[in-house]
């Protein structure tokens, strides 16, 4: 129960670095707050690093997303503990959310890096 758990965790935080990366510069400029990621950038220079190498960044969370969806696949009809029952029902049901909140951050991630300047170009 608790790899997968952890392996959702671990796809959250993959997930939530595409949108630094991707859709959160996307999302300053274009509501005229260009002024802050220019001080964005001042106060955490390597955000410049994880934008120059957003495939790699979008790989990565890819690879972890597929890891945790098999995990979370193979894991959805296994037996909780007896004594443990609610906890692990509540548990389960946390994964899947994390997993699907996972996905959508990488999927508007990969709009705002690779589609959308594709669109708007």
């Amino acid at each position: 129960m608790n790899k997968r758990y952890f392996a959702n965790l671990i796809t959250l935080l993959s997930s939530s670095s595409t949108l630094i990366c991707c859709a959160l510069p996307a999302l300053l400029v274009s509501i005229g707050a260009g002024a802050t990621l220019s001080a964005a950038v001042t106060i955490f220079p390597k955000i410049v690093w994880v934008s120059e190498n957003k495939e790699l960044i979008f790989g990565f969370s890819g690879a972890m997303l597929f890891i945790s969806g098999i995990v979370q696949y193979r894991s959805r009809n296994m037996a909780c503990p007896i004594d443990q029952r609610e906890a692990c029902r509540s548990t389960r049901a946390a994964s899947k959310w994390i997993y699907l909140l996972s996905l959508g951050l990488y999927l508007v991630g990969g709009f705002f890096a690779f589609i959308a300047p594709i669109i708007f170009s």
